[in-house]
């Protein structure tokens, strides 16, 4: 896999409360909340965790569970520990590329996209509340792209004892281009736009283009994404 990874702090925050997850052959994205400090150490402690779990292990879904789950545990009970860090948590979304496939797992709103013979699809669905009111019919996704409450999210990892962990598992495709990004991205550059450049550009260019087209969208929050170009496919 190549990977090409941006971060910023957008137009309107003060800090970033993003971190970006980059290991062997994990890649992922971290979103936090709560608190003045709280989404930043919540980010970070996903990433550190994950990466101190996983390192050298071989790809595998269960080990992937276990460790967003490991995580979970770690960073609540540190907000337990620590009044000034009520509350917080933080979005997961990882990619954990193996020979013939690829695992993917996800809390939150943070996003997996693929890109695929020019077919560009977004693979995970959000654990937000406009989702459910999407699934029930209450809303259309038109509407629910502009609705107040579109960044209320169902689950995180860190805010309760326990997490429940969407996985998903694709074969890898010679050609293929992932896209993993916080809703700094997702939320400020419509789908479309995001497929276009993916299909038009080259991994560099097209980071460079959906970093400056989301602060030129408005940079309402912190942007963090990551492309990956397959370039082995199933091995």
């Amino acid at each position: 896999m190549i990977a090409v990874s941006r971060t910023d702090v957008g137009k309107l925050r003060a800090n970033n409360q993003d971190a970006l997850v980059a290991m062997e052959q994990l890649w992922g994205v971290a979103d936090g909340m709560g608190g003045h400090k709280g989404g930043e150490i919540a980010s970070a402690g996903a990433r550190d965790g994950l990466t101190r779990i996983l390192r050298g292990k071989d790809p595998d879904p269960k080990m992937l569970r276990f460790a967003v789950e490991a995580v979970n545990r770690r960073l609540y009970l540190q907000q337990k520990d620590d009044a000034s860090l009520s509350g917080m948590g933080t979005t997961l979304t990882l990619l954990w590329a193996a020979s013939k496939e690829v695992y993917i797992a996800q809390v939150g709103d943070s996003r997996a996209y693929l890109l695929r013979d020019g077919d560009f699809q977004q693979i995970t669905q959000d654990h937000s509340l406009v989702q459910e009111l999407v699934n029930q019919g209450v809303l259309t996704p038109e509407l629910a792209a502009h609705h107040p409450m579109r960044n209320v999210i169902t689950r995180a990892v860190g805010t309760d004892e326990g997490v429940d962990v969407d996985l998903f598992t694709k074969e890898r495709k010679l050609g293929d281009i992932w896209l993993l990004c916080t809703d700094g991205l997702s939320g400020m550059v419509p789908d479309e736009d995001i497929a276009r450049i993916l299909r038009t550009k080259a991994p560099e260019a097209a980071a460079d283009a959906l970093l400056q087209t989301a602060l030129d969208n408005g940079g309402r929050d912190n942007v963090t994404f990551v492309i990956l170009k397959d370039e082995e496919g199933a091995q």
